[in-house]
């Protein structure tokens, strides 16, 4: 039986990034099932963006970390044809 969300749940931070990740793919597992009523799917929807959010920011922080300690090193991934055999 899906975990019915309340008004705490909705409002408490993650406590980390992994944590932020398995909540968010268990509101998918419970969207996609269909079995939730309208006004829990629009709830799920909702704490689903903030849990995008949260993590988009908590990988810009790592981000911003790794380039301190990467200095001019850090190279951008790109598929680059020239010298690729």
């Amino acid at each position: 039986m899906p975990k019915k969300m309340n008004d705490d749940t909705a409002a408490a931070a993650p406590a980390s990034f992994e944590d932020a990740m398995a909540e968010l793919a268990q509101l998918v597992t419970q969207m996609e099932s269909g079995q939730l009523p309208l006004e829990a799917s629009v709830a799920a929807y909702a704490r689903g963006s903030e849990l995008v959010k949260f993590c988009a920011g908590q990988l810009d922080k790592v981000e911003s970390q790794v380039k301190v300690l990467e200095g001019d090193l850090l190279k951008p991934f790109a598929d680059n044809e020239e010298g690729q055999p």
